[in-house]
């Protein structure tokens, strides 16, 4: 039987309104629970510059968290290396951040001490973000506590290449940068650049580490993204420095 246009018209209008209720209604019970992953995400991202990441996947949600808590302080800084008050470095949107110019930025730092005591620190964890070949890549940067040699680094990316710049998230690329070195010996930053190509052997140069083949791009991203964070911890580095 063919309905009048007012049936209609009524009937869309209020199945639009019942669907935009469920559609509102699924967001507020799944929002919580999103930034609930979220922040585990980033708690395994930070521990995975200094600890195993196959020990990080045999852990449950609530030992990641407990062992981040027991394990990691956490402060913000400026361009100029000063903490700002009132922030903490877990509710800072690296993103949103890298959008505004880096003097107006806000830096979190992430310190690893050991278990239970703030005191005895064992790295130093930055924040570093970027744009890849396609999308943006960002990451943590662990150094220890020389703030010179690189205890680990962790890498993700919002759309790299499969098989090629994708692989800055395996263990194979990251653990090339361990135990390199971000200050020359004259004490410029020198950060840790990717070479083009793959294949050689760099274990003699503490600046350079070997390249993915096929994803020279996303290689000078990632060198990009470290030199110009590295550049704007450097004020805080040396802070800490002068402090020790």
């Amino acid at each position: 039987m063919q309905q009048s246009n007012t049936y209609i018209i009524t009937f869309s209008v209020i199945l639009t309104v019942v669907l935009g209720f469920l559609l509102s209604g699924t967001s507020q019970l799944l929002g919580p629970i999103q930034k609930e992953a979220e922040a585990l995400d980033n708690k395994k991202q930070i521990l995975g510059a200094v600890m195993d990441v196959e020990k990080i996947a045999t852990m449950k949600p609530k030992e990641i968290k407990a062992y981040y808590e027991s394990t990691i302080s956490s402060k913000v800084v400026d361009i100029n290396g000063e903490e700002v008050a009132g922030v903490t470095a877990e509710t800072v949107d690296i993103a949103k951040n890298y959008k505004k110019p880096a003097e107006d930025r806000l830096y979190p730092v992430y310190v690893y001490h050991e278990e239970g005591s703030e005191d005895k620190v064992v790295a130093y964890i930055l924040p570093v973000f970027g744009a890849g070949l396609w999308d943006s890549i960002w990451g943590y940067l662990a150094l220890k506590t020389d703030l010179n040699t690189i205890e680990g680094v962790t890498f993700s990316h919002a759309g790299e290449t499969p098989g090629l710049g994708a692989r800055i998230t395996t263990l194979d690329i990251q653990q090339r940068y361990q135990g390199k070195e971000i200050f020359g010996e004259s004490g410029e930053l020198m950060a840790v650049v990717m070479q083009k190509g793959e294949g050689k052997d760099y274990s003699s140069d503490p600046h350079k580490v070997d390249g993915m083949s096929g994803a020279t791009l996303t290689a000078k991203g990632v060198n990009e993204m470290l030199k110009n964070y590295l550049s704007s911890y450097l004020p805080y580095l040396e802070k800490v420095k002068g402090e020790s």
